[in-house]
């Protein structure tokens, strides 16, 4: 069975920009900041905060979408004999 390597990166896109995204929010309480600070290193301008957690958003959803395309094509590239 093949993978839709476009659905799957949609899908993993909105799941990690999503946790990114609360992981920011999170951070406004005190917890989470080691995280933060470790995704703050790759994606750029990524704090807690409202404006850190929309840059989260937008990073996540395109890591998560590109590692999960890959995923997906690779899988499919593979699994036919």
């Amino acid at each position: 069975m093949a993978l839709n390597p476009k659905a799957f990166g949609i899908a993993g896109g909105l799941i990690w920009g999503i946790a990114v995204f609360s992981m920011a929010l999170l951070g406004l309480t005190g917890l989470a900041t080691g995280l933060i600070n470790g995704l703050g290193t790759l994606y750029l301008g990524y704090t807690e905060g409202f404006v850190g957690s929309i840059l989260g958003l937008i990073y996540g959803f395109i890591d998560g979408f590109i590692g999960c395309y890959a995923f997906a094509w690779l899988y499919n590239r593979f699994e036919k004999k």
